[in-house]
């Protein structure tokens, strides 16, 4: 994946395939925060996933500084073993950072795991990371290759959305998953592709906080 930023004239450590954008506007707080309440549904969805973004997978031990490993077997593990005992089956180590968690919450938007986790996610990343249970988006089953080449999540997640704005922080959409979006979905996208060997940074948080700010002031 690159290791760039490549938004206007900017860089730093993600690569940005940005769609349409406005002027920036401080905002209220989210009712995930608590203090003054704005309705949830008048913020920008923030689509998460787990691998790559919170657990970054192809960084050798023992990772960035401030993460921990943890060992985990979640159900849908354990469902990719059938006929192995619980047991016998190898644990997952996932490295998180706990503190993306608050820094995800104190972004202006509302959080939703978009992740093969599925459920998991809050069963098994959120409790390391301080988030409370978030929306699950549900993914069709079986999934199947996409007819135009696009990542198999980017049509479920625009449907999902409906005609809300979204940011989607993911290591494997590319430039056109996002011009899909752009002609597509009827709302402001930012997707922010994340290297698995870095995970999230301070710069992403911020692009994430500008990009939120710019669309609910549109």
């Amino acid at each position: 994946m690159p290791d760039r930023v490549q938004c206007g004239n900017g860089t730093g450590s993600a690569s940005v395939l940005n769609g349409r954008r406005g002027a920036i506007r401080v905002p209220a707080r989210s009712s995930l925060q608590g203090g003054p309440l704005i309705p949830a549904s008048s913020l920008p969805l923030l689509f998460i996933d787990v691998d790559g973004p919170l657990n970054p997978f192809e960084r050798p031990f023992p990772g960035p500084k401030g993460y921990t490993s943890h060992r985990m077997k979640p159900d849908s593990w354990l469902r990719a073993h059938p006929g192995t005992p619980p047991a016998r089956v190898p644990p997952l180590t996932v490295r998180l950072d706990p503190a993306h968690g608050p820094q995800l919450l104190e972004l202006p938007m509302e959080p939703v795991w978009a992740t093969t986790w599925e459920h998991d996610a809050n069963t098994w990343i959120g409790p390391h990371l301080g988030l409370p249970e978030l929306p699950v988006v549900p993914w069709s089953s079986p999934r199947t290759p996409d007819p135009s080449g696009l990542h198999w999540k980017t049509r479920e997640l625009s449907a999902w959305a409906g005609e809300r704005p979204f940011a989607w922080i993911d290591d494997e959409p590319g430039q056109s998953d996002r011009e899909w979006l752009d002609q597509h979905h009827p709302a402001h996208v930012l997707l922010l592709r994340i290297d698995a060997s870095r995970g999230l940074a301070g710069e992403d948080f911020a692009l994430l906080r500008e990009w939120a700010e710019q669309t609910r002031a549109a």
